[in-house]
């Protein structure tokens, strides 16, 4: 008889061990699949600020965490997109917003026919740039959990909330916690792993393994020998060196996470309540640990006027941009950086560990046969998502204009995927649509090419042969976006006055 699939072993904690942990348990029948999760405990979390995308609201909607916990637990505050600055040129000014609410509904024609090109793309296709420049909360107090005026995500302290996470799944679903060393890995005759040993519980034994162990792929590479294909020969940043820096109270709060372009690679800076996560991502190829450490100085210098920069220490991460060929191996799947890890270009890694579990549990095996055909669905889908990912990220670099010798070798048709160049072909004579991607659940769709696009001064396709349906009606709701941005603008509060009161709240409850 063939077994059913009963228990899932976890290798390793972290945002992905424990978010996986928590939507595993949540979904679980009761009593017919239990959850262990096996936690070296002194193995940090990697994270160092994390940025997500507005699926983490569903995620943590589903396995129980109000917002107002995860808002406090996680020193969290709101995203509501990436903001561009010096990409395109370098030239002062040089700047464009990547919103997460898509544009004003309409054909992809009509919107550019539509938009006259005197302001922003994204300023004149929608409310959430308006309210991005304020600094506003997207959602007032007194609406529900993880509900909004516009389409939001959050910056987060990662290892508050890989805290948090395992705080929940153990005290609240039932998740088994055990905390100890991996030392080896048991195969059954049929090539399997049967269970994990530890140095002082033994042996573990699961029917399916998550391997969350982050870059040392414990599993899926260093048992299976799942081979990892780097992508570096597309997207060339390998090194970051990150740092935090103390805010004062009351400060402004960004609605956005800024991405400031530098010679040879990018900035990140994510605003939390009580401190700024900035990072200088660069590549080793053009650009040493040194000058990566000017470049950063010469920001922080800039941006937070009166802080001691001799006092902040930067801390220095160096990453491959890459993937498994494969993530489900027999009964091991990969899930986070295990399963590969590309530049923090657009956050998308959090993202991918919830596409994992949503592709996990949508599809779970009830026995040990089925669980091939689900990993080939797996496999196949999740490499079509990480060529996507690369694609977009490599677009960005792709359209650049810059010419110091990093930005021009983005541009080299070399280094460009074969499907983007045909892409980019194919947007001069017309705009991105949903034609161009065709899953039902694209990572990027089109979109947000569009605002890439348009955000980078790409040409505009002239007009064809065949006329823009519903270009009147676009018009309309284009103007009608201007007046609920103005709206919106009076009446939603700073993030600042959002964050802040709500931190209080449990302080004025307490205290009455």
């Amino acid at each position: 008889m063939d077994a059913p699939v009963s228990h899932v072993v976890i290798v390793g904690g972290g945002t992905a061990g424990w978010l996986a942990a928590c939507r595993i348990a949540a979904a679980a029948t009761p009593g017919a699949l239990s959850v262990t999760l096996v936690e070296s405990p002194d193995v940090p979390t990697i994270g160092v600020g994390e940025g997500t995308w507005p699926t983490i609201r569903h995620t943590l909607a589903r396995i129980g965490i109000g917002e107002a916990e995860f808002l406090t637990a996680c020193d969290a505050s709101f995203k509501q997109g990436s903001r561009f600055l010096g990409w395109a040129t370098g030239a002062a000014g040089d700047a464009y917003l990547h919103p997460f609410t898509a544009p004003v509904d309409g054909d992809a024609r009509a919107l550019l026919a539509a938009w006259e090109g005197a302001r922003p793309f994204a300023e004149s296709v929608g409310a959430q740039a308006r309210v991005c420049a304020l600094d506003l909360a997207p959602r007032q107090r007194a609406m529900g959990d993880y509900a909004g005026a516009l389409n939001y995500a959050y910056h987060l302290d990662a290892a508050k909330l890989a805290a948090l996470l395992m705080r929940h799944a153990t005290e609240r679903l039932g998740v088994r916690l055990v905390r100890d060393h991996v030392v080896a890995v048991e195969r059954a005759e049929d090539g399997d792993i049967a269970a994990v040993r530890t140095r002082e519980s033994g042996p573990i034994a699961g029917d399916l393994f998550l391997d969350c162990t982050g870059h040392a792929a414990l599993l899926i590479g260093g048992e299976y020998d799942v081979p990892f294909l780097d992508r570096s020969d597309v997207l060339f940043n390998d090194r970051a060196l990150a740092v935090q820096v103390p805010v004062a109270a009351g400060s402004p709060i960004a609605s956005q996470t800024d991405a400031t372009a530098h010679d040879a690679g990018w900035i990140w800076d994510i605003g939390l309540p009580t401190r700024r996560g900035v990072g200088c991502v660069y590549a080793s190829g053009f650009m040493d640990d040194d000058g990566a450490a000017a470049v950063l100085r010469g920001y922080l210098a800039r941006t937070a006027p009166g802080i001691d920069l001799d006092r902040l220490a930067p801390r220095r991460l160096a990453f491959r941009s890459g993937h498994r060929a494969r993530f489900w191996e027999r009964n091991c799947l990969a899930v986070g950086l295990s399963a590969g890890f590309l530049e923090p270009l657009e956050a998308s890694a959090i993202v991918t560990i919830e596409l994992s579990l949503d592709a996990l549990l949508d599809g779970f095996p009830a026995t040990r046969g089925a669980m091939d055909r689900h990993a080939a669905r797996f496999n196949a889908l999740f490499r079509y998502r990480w060529d996507r990912i690369v694609e977009f990220l490599k677009l960005h670099y792709l359209l650049s204009r810059r010419e110091e010798p990093y930005w021009r070798a983005h541009r080299d048709p070399a280094s460009v995927p074969a499907r983007l160049t045909e892409l980019v072909a194919l947007w001069r004579d017309q705009p991105p649509s949903r034609a161009d991607f065709p899953m039902v659940d694209e990572v990027f769709p089109a979109a947000s090419y569009q605002y890439v696009l348009y955000g980078m001064g790409f040409p505009r396709p002239a007009a064809g042969a065949i006329r823009a349906q519903g270009t009147d009606d676009v018009i309309t709701q284009m103007r009608d976006a201007e007046r609920r941005g103005r709206s919106l603008a009076a009446g939603l509060p700073t993030n600042r006055a959002y964050l802040d009161a709500l931190r209080a709240a449990p302080q004025l409850e307490r205290a009455g």
